[in-house]
């Protein structure tokens, strides 16, 4: 009987070791996605064109095939600009907690680009590779991650807006719309140009708005290191308004930040036509999500919510 009880537990032990096998992002996937999404093909990424339908379709079918499900009827949260018909694409993985999973964290990235610039060699398409193809992949990597793992107190929404390029119209469609529909949104993880490490610093990369919340201090405080400083040169061109977190700051007077390791200091090609795949730095990139997803799963797990607005 001892013998018997003695294999069953080294039994439960095996089956534990491999329920709780850990998932790692790999560059090699991370790169695939920019390549694509920064092709010549996609032309650019402009709202309205058939580029940015083509990616939303990609998108989409990456959320179908880890099994997170669509938040609205569809993935696509369609909205209106000017003429063109647009759509934020929109995944959800409710939470495994009776109470916290009516509570939400947002994980979002916009996937739209500016479609063509100034010719360089008689190249006019500006890819938007680390603008935003890298803050997209990296929404995706994660989606990837929490889908296979299914363990998230909290629930989260998975979003990659459209129309920022021509003044975050994604963003404020899905905030208003949010905020109409009463969601409780706890707090708010935009990623924009994950691509390209920053240089002499001690931190790996910064958060837009670091001085409103705790939310920097609680991420180093979960991952165990320094990873998220305050970039002086982000802080100077305000780039906490410039991106798709600060709808829903607006909306929600919640910590709605972005997370970036590009304040313009390190990466020459902001909306320029080399803005290509070959630019980026995929080890750093796995290496950066690879190590905020533990900090991701620690929001959406803690018991009371800890990352709060300062007063």
């Amino acid at each position: 009987m001892r013998i018997n009880l003695f294999l069953i537990s080294i039994l439960f032990v095996l089956i534990g070791c491999k329920s709780s096998k850990t998932i790692t992002i790999s560059s090699d996937e991370i790169k695939e996605t920019v390549i694509y999404l920064s092709s010549d093909d996609l032309a650019g990424r402009n709202t309205g064109t058939i580029g940015i339908e083509n990616a939303a379709e990609y998108i989409e079918s990456q959320f179908k095939s880890f099994g997170i499900k669509p938040y609205f009827e569809t993935y696509r949260d369609s909205f209106k600009t000017k003429d063109l018909d647009a759509f934020n694409i929109v995944g959800y993985i409710e939470g495994t907690d009776s109470k916290l999973k009516n509570e939400c964290v947002i994980i979002s990235a916009h996937y739209d680009h500016i479609g063509y610039a100034n010719a360089v060699d008689n190249d006019s398409i500006a890819n938007g590779a680390n603008d935003n193809a890298s803050g997209t992949s990296t929404v995706i990597a994660i989606a990837k991650y929490f889908a296979a793992k299914k363990k998230n107190k909290r629930s989260i929404m998975f979003v990659l807006f459209s129309a920022e390029e021509l003044g975050l119209l994604g963003s404020d469609h899905l905030a208003k719309r949010l905020k109409s529909e009463n969601i409780n949104l706890y707090s708010m993880l935009n990623f924009e140009m994950t691509g390209a490490p920053l240089k002499d610093r001690d931190y790996v990369a910064f958060l837009s708005g670091y001085d409103l919340s705790n939310m920097a201090i609680k991420i180093n405080e979960y991952v165990g290191g320094n990873l998220i400083g305050l970039s002086e040169i982000a802080k100077k061109y305000n780039l906490f308004v410039a991106s798709d977190n600060y709808a829903f700051y607006k909306e929600f007077g919640l910590p709605c930040q972005s997370l970036s390791s590009c304040d313009l200091s390190n990466y020459d090609y902001y909306h320029h036509v080399d803005d290509e795949a070959d630019k980026l730095d995929y080890d750093f990139m796995a290496s950066l999500i690879n190590k905020i997803i533990p900090a991701i799963e620690k929001m959406c797990d803690t018991p009371t919510k800890e990352i709060v607005m300062y007063e």
